[in-house]
């Protein structure tokens, strides 16, 4: 998939996201039943249950998304924040931008799906998410991550964000 052809995808994703609140994050926050993946029988409906169990146990403070990313994914931060570039494997992301970020926190980021749409092994997840930074004040980010699955785990990913609200957050506190 071309750079083009993300952001258009991403501009898709936000205006739909913008207009109304997407059924399934709906019910997750109204503790619907969520299918798990071996229930799940098309590779959308597997990826929509892998995702979503991610996500509420990221919220829950149990896990989070980044159990999902393969040893090799290539993480791409797209933008102008401190953090945009490509990450060649799971452990550059989580060493240069989630450990650090992290420990920037007090309270960690809790996630609320927007919209979360899935084709076959593309996912893509329109979420905001808010927690405190160390020196007690909030960090609250709006995210759109397009994810390339394969056998159920993140083998590739685009992240866009507010890069101010980032920069902001990463320059005023130290990890």
């Amino acid at each position: 998939m071309t750079s083009e052809q993300l952001i258009s995808l991403f501009g898709a994703a936000v205006l739909a996201g913008a207009a109304v609140a997407a059924p399934e994050a709906q019910a997750q926050s109204q503790g619907a039943p969520q299918m798990t993946p071996t229930a799940a029988g098309t590779p959308e409906a597997r990826n929509r249950a892998l995702v979503e169990a991610a996500f509420a146990s990221w919220s829950a403070g149990t896990g989070g998304p980044y159990d999902l990313l393969d040893d090799a994914v290539v993480w791409t931060i797209v933008g102008r924040s401190d953090a945009s570039r490509t990450y060649p494997s799971r452990e550059a992301f989580m060493r240069d931008v989630i450990r650090p970020f992290n420990a920037r926190m007090r309270e960690p980021l809790r996630p609320t799906i927007r919209q979360l749409t899935t084709d076959g092994d593309r996912v893509i997840i329109f979420f905001d998410a808010q927690g405190v930074a160390r020196d007690g004040q909030p960090y609250v980010n709006t995210y759109a991550w397009f994810w390339e699955m394969r056998d159920g785990r993140v083998a590739r990913a685009h992240a866009f964000y507010d890069s101010l609200a980032f920069n902001d957050l990463w320059r005023r506190v130290s990890p």
